[in-house]
């Protein structure tokens, strides 16, 4: 079976073939970062960091490409407002660039937690001005661009593709840009190419129209035909962005090339809270952060509740749970759930690992063998069909079934144990990234720190005993005593025991 995906221009499935074989170009829109990520930005790019793990998988080389934005991004998302970086900077009275370094490490410090690998190449927005302001040239040149009062807008009435992707039609797409009349505009769905920037405004460069910044839709189009060339093979991002960012990215982008900007659109459905779309204006935007420290809004007031912490981990794999395509609404019950399935498939690889003895060998027996197949064949299978992460896991957890039922029946060989692990090594962990080489080995290395400290605290004790500090000596055996680990003095030194 090959790959299939879901192709939102075309709106259906399509068997996957990239422009050169062997090499997959990926662009996906990455945050604008002017505030710490939350769960929306984890359902997003943890799916797509699973779709590059696949095609790897599958024996592709891929480059993706993942922007940062860094400026040109207004707060309404389309033509009118303020730059949400120049906005928050404002708000906590920094230099844009200085809250753009602190929130851009909060999110790949977030990324890195959730297990998502580095996109190959993160360009900023800002450092691409020169080839950003080529585009909008080339773009006037060809006539589908005009320069009014300092600002350069794209005329849409002169790309009769537009509206292709999100499937309108340009007489009625006055209501759906949600921008206020704009007399510079020839079209109300004409958008910014190059804003004009007045004399407060930070983030300003030198152009062939004045002072000014660019777009943000013109900022993805510029990075990622740099990196990728003028025909990607896989635009990502979410489906709130198909329109307008996405429609407006086509146009110029093939108004400039003459060729097709990006040969399979994939769009990632967004998380809700009960039913409701995640945002700020809604009071039930959940940040990373405090999902890994355990605080939810709770009421309609969004006043943080603190509960129990979840791991990164379990955040990936409840996402994971999910089709990318569809809505995943977010609960604490239903984190819950996902970390008792998590904890299932950990206990099973723990149970393999504790059984392994380094180097492990001997040959592989048929019924290992068989086991192992039907859980590729079955995996594979699910996630050939547009990723399908979700069927994937239920795959896992049949394989787990069945080497669990091994492992209860009797002492299972090592050379079964080792290829049983590296079965879930390859599949639960380097695609689907829901594994590490430490599950199933954290009570050993809790148990070593764990040791290692009370040896520790026996050490400090005998030193305090042979300085005469007997009250701080028997401060620390009280403490330990409380805490149910009992000092036994003896000839041969100090033994510690629990009790």
């Amino acid at each position: 079976m090959a790959l299939v995906v879901t192709n939102t221009l075309t709106r259906r499935k399509e068997e996957f073939k990239p422009l050169r074989e062997g090499f997959v170009g990926m662009y996906v829109c990455g945050p604008t970062v002017y505030g710490h990520s939350h769960i929306g930005h984890a359902k997003s790019y943890v799916s797509f960091d699973v779709i590059a793990r696949y095609l790897r998988h599958i024996g592709y080389k891929v480059r993706y490409v993942q922007n940062i934005t860094d400026v040109g991004h207004l707060t309404d998302d389309a033509d009118s407002g303020e730059d949400k970086i120049a906005k928050r900077a404002k708000e906590e009275r920094v230099e844009p660039m200085e809250l753009v370094e602190t929130y851009m490490r909060s999110y790949f410090e977030d990324m890195d937690a959730l297990n998502a690998l580095r996109p190959d190449i993160s360009p900023r927005a800002s450092g691409h001005i020169p080839e950003q302001i080529e585009l909008v040239k080339t773009l006037i040149a060809k006539g589908h661009a005009y320069e009014v009062a300092g600002s350069v807008y794209f005329d849409v009435t002169s790309w009769r593709r537009y509206g292709t992707l999100s499937g309108q039609r340009l007489d009625e797409m006055e209501e759906a840009v949600r921008i206020d009349p704009n007399e510079q505009k020839r079209h109300p769905s004409d958008f910014a190419l190059w804003k004009k920037a007045e004399p407060q405004h930070i983030m300003q460069w030198d152009s062939p129209w004045g002072r000014g910044f660019p777009g943000w839709h013109l900022e993805c189009s510029v990075m990622s035909m740099k990196y990728i060339g003028p025909t990607l093979d896989i635009h990502g991002g979410g489906l709130e962005n198909s329109f307008p960012h996405h429609e407006d990215e086509i146009a110029q982008s093939e108004a400039a090339t003459g060729q097709p900007f990006a040969r399979y659109w994939l769009h990632n459905n967004m998380v809700t809270v009960k039913g409701k779309k995640m945002g700020k204006s809604l009071r039930n935007f959940i940040t990373l952060k405090d999902a890994f420290a355990g605080k939810f809004p709770q009421d309609e007031e969004g006043n943080p509740t603190p509960i129990r912490p979840f791991r990164p981990m379990v955040i990936r794999y409840f996402i994971l749970t999910s089709h990318y395509r569809n809505p995943l609404d977010f609960s604490v019950e239903a984190m819950e759930a996902a970390e008792k399935g998590l904890k299932r498939l950990e206990a099973t690889v723990g149970a393999i690992r504790k059984r392994l003895i380094e180097p492990a060998s001997g040959e592989v027996s048929p019924g290992a063998k068989q086991m192992i197949e039907e859980l590729k064949s079955g995996f594979t299978a699910q996630m050939d069909d547009d990723f399908n992460s979700a069927g994937a896991i239920a795959e896992l957890f049949k394989f787990s079934a069945k080497v669990n039922e091994s492992l209860e029946a009797g002492e299972v060989p090592q050379g079964d144990l080792k290829a049983i692990d590296a079965a879930f090594t390859e599949l639960a962990g380097g695609v689907l990234g829901i594994i590490t080489a430490h599950t199933g080995r954290e009570e050993e290395s809790s148990a070593s720190i764990e040791k290692g400290l009370l040896d520790l605290m026996v050490e400090t004790r005998n030193g305090l005993r042979k300085a005469k500090q007997f009250q701080l000596s028997d401060q620390i055996r009280n403490r330990l005593g409380e805490m149910g680990v009992q000092l036994e003095d003896g000839p041969e030194g100090t033994k510690w025991k629990r009790v």
